[in-house]
């Protein structure tokens, strides 16, 4: 795109103090403005942009200052595309999702087994390693995130270096602690996927996660 980019987390916005997450959002935008063209990436938009019927006090000021810069009241956005990120888009507010705003939704699901593989060998590039089947590996962790084949990786790592601390013998990562770094793992994307189950089956009144509902009737989720 030619486009800076510019990530913001919680901690750049949310404040203890009255009035100041509102101040930092807003002074947020004015910098993407000044540095357009811009993508402002917005990590965790659900604890930013969470339903203002569920919300108490000074959050509802929040999510109302985030309604209007992503409006340009007072200003103006062109140049600034705004993407955001969210594990729980059924909390964000619904205006945050009308047309304008953060209206469409790319859902991006579990890497499939050659994304996998190819996470597998990026976190194992640099590391010693023996006798390694990236593609049984692959196979063998479905369902994982990326985050979780990163650790399991970690893991492996950290495991052969104490091994090797203790005997004085250089320690290889091979299949065997890679395999023992999965069995002390349940993938992650389990506990999100009851969630979502329960979202889908009861609460899709506008079809707004069909395409989640394609995905895991296909995978027997449903």
């Amino acid at each position: 795109m030619g486009a800076k980019f510019i990530a913001v987390g919680l901690s750049d916005v949310l404040d203890m103090w009255l009035g100041s997450s509102e101040r930092n959002l807003h002074e947020l935008f004015m910098l993407a403005r000044r540095e357009a063209p811009v993508v402002l990436f917005i990590d965790e938009i659900d604890a930013l942009g969470q339903k203002r019927s569920t919300q108490v006090g000074a959050m509802r000021g929040t999510v109302n200052q985030l309604l209007a810069e992503l409006d340009g009241v007072g200003a103006d956005n062109e140049g600034v595309y705004i993407l955001a990120a969210t594990n729980q888009p059924w909390d964000i507010d619904p205006a945050l999702r009308r047309p304008g705003r953060l209206d469409r939704t790319v859902l991006v699901l579990p890497p499939d087994r050659p994304a996998r593989e190819a996470v597998l060998r990026h976190h194992l590039r640099d590391r010693l390693v023996a006798g390694i089947d990236l593609g049984r590996l692959a196979k063998a962790t479905d369902g994982y995130s990326g985050a979780d084949l990163a650790y399991v990786c970690e893991s492996a790592a950290e495991r052969a270096l104490l091994d090797g601390a203790r005997t004085g013998h250089v320690r290889m990562i091979d299949m065997r602690l890679l395999e023992w770094a999965m069995g002390q793992l349940q993938p992650s994307t389990r506990g999100w996927f009851d969630i979502a189950r329960n979202v889908v089956m009861f609460a899709d009144n506008d079809g707004s996660y069909a395409e989640l509902r394609a995905w895991m009737k296909k995978r027997k989720l449903l």
